[in-house]
């Protein structure tokens, strides 16, 4: 076989450092084309993004050219380079260190893209912390409550 031929589809999750509440909605729109820029120019293919004012959902078509770590590491600084020089809000702001990744099959992409675009409804009935737990646990991702 002479091509590559991938068909990869990720949800990526991470949080504002400290889960602070600092996406609101005057820089929520800036910071979903800024993140789809960065997805665009490194390759990949952006499904659906959106938030809550500690946390980002992104469904992306990835590239196997690039590491997962690599693209969020480019998302996470330029976006925290962005808010931070264009003086967005009024503290500083990054992101909290690590993040989670999960694949998603082409059939279930409709069902995250839904997922994602209503993130204020899911969220009127679970914390961040609780929805995060979930995906771990239903994707059999171990982990340490100390370090989510």
């Amino acid at each position: 076989m002479s091509g590559t031929f991938t068909q990869l589809q990720i949800h990526i999750v991470f949080s504002v450092k400290g889960r602070q509440m600092l996406i609101n909605e005057s820089i929520e729109e800036k910071l979903y084309k800024f993140i789809s820029g960065v997805i665009k120019n490194n390759g990949h293919k952006l499904l659906q993004i959106n938030g809550m004012p500690d946390h980002v959902h992104i469904l992306i078509s990835i590239s196997p050219n690039q590491s997962i770590s690599e693209l969020v590491k480019y998302i996470k600084q330029g976006s925290s380079h962005m808010i931070n020089s264009s003086r967005l809000i009024r503290d500083k702001f990054s992101w909290q260190s690590g993040y989670a990744a999960f694949s998603c099959s082409k059939s279930h992409s409709s069902k995250v893209i839904n997922y994602i675009k209503n993130q204020k409804i899911h969220h009127q009935k679970k914390s961040f912390l609780q929805e995060y737990k979930t995906f771990l646990d239903e994707n059999n991702v171990i982990y340490d409550t100390r370090f989510i």
